[in-house]
């Protein structure tokens, strides 16, 4: 389905992914877990766009791991394009993942969300209540800047 790679660059398909996720919650079923899906993009000088989308899996107050995944994404000429490229990724991995770790047996609580790499600062400010809006109406927690780590920081670590 889809091809990422681990937090190191070692190839990792999407069942890969999803086994890895389960046995780390699985590790320590005490604990509470978070699993974490955001996109973010680089423009380069003649528009185009690369596109990082990043899955976290974090145990609260022990660390974590993340997988991500870069494409291509073609020519942007407006901020706003290139963030709802950025919502879209997220949100089509998101139920993806999601689909996927309902029909595993985990054995902790657990929980899921985006995380939107916009904020109240900043040329992304006229996007909040839009990014929100989409993400909420498919059914998700949203995170935005400076809470959204899985995009404003992990996957943009690989951009």
């Amino acid at each position: 389905m889809y091809s990422f790679k681990t937090a190191s660059g070692a190839p990792c398909a999407t069942d890969d992914v999803i086994r890895e996720i389960v046995a780390f919650i699985n590790a320590a079923p005490e604990r509470e877990h978070r699993v974490i899906i955001g996109t973010d993009s680089q423009e380069f000088h003649d528009h185009t766009a690369d596109f990082v989308t990043a899955i976290v899996v974090h145990r609260k107050g022990n660390g974590g791991r993340y997988f991500w995944r870069r494409i291509e994404g073609g020519t942007f000429h407006q901020l706003r394009d290139r963030i709802m490229r950025e919502v879209m990724l997220s949100l089509e991995v998101a139920k993806v993942v999601l689909e996927r770790l309902k029909k595993e047996s985990i054995s902790s609580t657990w929980s899921f969300e985006i995380h939107a790499d916009v904020g109240v600062n900043g040329p992304t400010k006229l996007l909040i209540q839009e990014v929100v809006g989409i993400i909420r109406a498919n059914d998700f927690v949203v995170h935005t800047k400076p809470d959204s780590y899985a995009a404003s920081k992990v996957a943009d670590r690989h951009c």
